[in-house]
């Protein structure tokens, strides 16, 4: 029998889109009823539109397709750029050139109260828009079939432009990532494309962002297939290939074709570079790994700061930057701690520091990124890295440079080593780390030692800890990527427990008053709630239940709870899911008994589907 089949006898013939998403047809998320389209109506247009797109060949649809994914990705990571610049092109840029006094305190009040509007827009709007967005996305792609909300792109897009160019220690890598994968997401749902299948459109999205962002369509393809997707090999390559494409025109037509660094002439390194090469990559290696403990660590801990408002939080960030960041403007006249730090790197590879001034700018640097990071702030951690790694090469030709005469290519070259080694220790995409380098830089030269600084790079980082930085960061919010991300065949994937998909944190209700009941409907989205009165599992109880019940001022009446054990098989599992009306099935500790977690028809429909996609391949 057809999976699709299947799902239908689930839920008693309701189609596809009807049973997973709520009623209604597969184009653009709303209903077709059969009325007819009229030309003055915008959304009857767009319906109209997604139709006849709907028509068109298949092959001839992905192409159209992808290159809509390629062009508003590239074009909404492009405007992010040039927001951060505008709004740094008026700040910091002029501050630095005022007096002391000045600089300090418009500096202040700048970084301040852009940090207490992006609070506010994270925690009043979406919170899913803090941090970078490269493991949001990549979670969205695996949980939700990469369905993003519009308004995690529109908050992403002013708070992440506000944080950073207000001051704030992050990239804009990250947020041009998720922006683009959620743009390409919405259209693709706009083109009439179901919910379930929008995981290409988010990927292609992301590509064309992240090549938009750095102008680097090769590096942004591998970071995808080695991030996001973990597949090399993914029969999604054309599209992510054609759609970062597009996103690194857009950016040559707008911004320009020139690399995002550019170095004076590389030769080919002597000796003495080769031999630092794995010094400096252990080194900066070693700062990945402290940067991504110290931020994790933080991140735990700011759980623990319950008095204090989650609106507040970027704001501390923002003001341990502002401390951070004019104390190394004090000592040197450089603004490099605030924002992206462009400047201060484009300095840096020109020769222009001693390693003096390099450790002062790593250290301000560093504890500020940890801190924007670890309080909630908004953006990426691309830039930050590659600004650590740039000073640690610097630092490290620098010291020894006052004992053995250097080239200036080897100073350069080590700077560069430096800036992939740390970011490939805390993304841990070797590929991605060499690429992303040498697009940025266009140095063929540079190609062996990056090289030899990944394999370092990746000894260490792996040495220290088990997971890159977004795997960690989305198991420490309580989201075990092994979990997610299914089995590539069907047979393995029917022999799993139980426990590898379930929802270990379920909303119980154990008691039916209307007090109660109002708390949880107000408080919680969810459409099921299982009921458990003297630690025995007793029903389940709908939400539209708990509606009706309280209008008419009655017992809300319970649905019959279908229960399994944890060590159950997925097999047993489909058959459970049939037999149960409300489409979730409760894990107890015993027949009726304790409640420990729950699975719905999504959590198993979202693998099935993507092992399905599998076998297209």
């Amino acid at each position: 029998m057809e999976f699709n089949q299947r799902f239908e006898i689930f839920h008693g013939g309701r189609t596809l889109a009807q049973a997973e998403f709520g009623s209604g047809d597969l184009i653009g998320g709303t209903a077709c009823n059969g009325r007819e389209n009229h030309n003055n109506d915008p959304h009857a247009m767009a319906q109209l539109i997604a139709q006849q797109f709907q028509r068109l060949p298949k092959r001839t649809r992905v192409i159209v397709a992808t290159c809509l994914f390629g062009l508003v990705g590239g074009l909404v990571a492009v405007a992010f750029h040039y927001a951060i610049h505008f709004i740094n092109h008026f700040t910091y840029e002029r501050f630095v050139h005022e007096s002391k006094p000045a600089f300090l305190i418009k500096s202040f009040l700048l970084i301040m109260s852009t940090s207490l509007v992006v609070g506010w827009l994270l925690n009043s709007f979406c919170k899913e828009a803090s941090g970078s967005g490269v493991p949001q996305l990549k979670l969205a792609y695996w949980k939700e079939f990469g369905v993003v909300a519009w308004r995690t792109v529109w908050v992403k897009f002013v708070a992440g432009a506000l944080s950073i160019g207000g001051g704030c220690s992050l990239g804009r890598e990250g947020p041009s990532v998720q922006m683009a994968g959620g743009l390409a997401s919405i259209v693709a749902g706009k083109l009439g494309t179901a919910k379930q299948r929008r995981r290409l459109a988010a990927a292609s999205g992301a590509a064309a962002g992240l090549a938009a962002a750095f102008n680097t369509p090769v590096a942004a393809v591998t970071f995808v297939l080695e991030e996001m997707l973990q597949d090399l090999n993914s029969r999604y390559l054309g599209s992510i290939l054609l759609a970062s494409f597009i996103g690194a025109l857009v950016a040559h037509a707008l911004i320009g074709e020139s690399p995002a660094f550019l170095l004076r002439y590389v030769e080919s390194p002597g000796l003495v570079a080769y031999a630092l090469t794995p010094v400096v990559a252990a080194l900066a290696a070693l700062v990945g790994m402290y940067f991504q403990k110290s931020t994790m660590a933080l991140r735990a801990r700011r759980l623990e700061f319950k008095k204090i408002p989650g609106w507040l939080r970027p704001a501390m960030g923002g003001g341990v930057t502002w401390i951070l960041g004019s104390s190394v403007f004090l000592l040197s006249g450089s603004a490099g701690v605030f924002g992206l730090g462009y400047t201060a790197l484009s300095e840096a590879l020109a020769g222009q520091f001693d390693w003096s001034f390099a450790a002062l700018l790593l250290s301000g640097k560093l504890l500020a990124t940890i801190a924007c990071y670890g309080f909630g702030g908004c953006g990426g951690i691309f830039s930050p890295t590659l600004f650590f790694g740039c000073m640690c090469g610097i630092v490290v030709s620098g010291l020894v440079g006052l004992v053995l005469p250097l080239h200036p290519t080897d100073n350069i070259l080590l700077a560069v080593i430096g800036m992939s080694a740390c970011m490939g220790a805390v993304v841990r995409a070797p590929v991605t780390s060499i690429l992303i380098v040498f697009e940025m830089t266009h140095e063929f030269a540079l190609v062996p030692p990056l090289m030899l600084g990944t394999l370092v790079s990746q000894a260490v980082s792996r040495s220290l800890a088990k997971q890159n930085f977004y795997e960690e960061l989305l198991v420490q919010d309580g989201h075990d990527m092994e979990h997610v991300i299914p089995p590539r065949d069907m047979q393995s994937w029917q022999q799993l427990h139980v426990s590898t998909i379930a929802t270990f944190k379920p909303v119980i209700l154990r008691d039916l008053t209307p007090e109660t009941l109002k708390l949880t409907l107000k408080n919680h989205p969810y459409l099921h709630f299982p009921v458990m009165f003297d630690q025995n599992l007793t029903g389940v109880l709908s939400r539209a239940e708990a509606e009706r019940a309280l209008n008419e001022e009655r017992k809300p009446r319970l649905e019959e709870a279908v229960d399994c054990r944890p060590a159950e098989s997925i097999r047993d599992l489909q058959m459970k899911l049939i037999e149960s009306t409300s489409g979730i099935v409760v894990l107890t500790d015993r027949p009726g008994g304790r409640v420990l977690g729950l699975v719905t028809l999504h959590d198993l429909f979202r693998a099935e589907v993507a092992i399905a996609d599998a076998a297209e391949e």
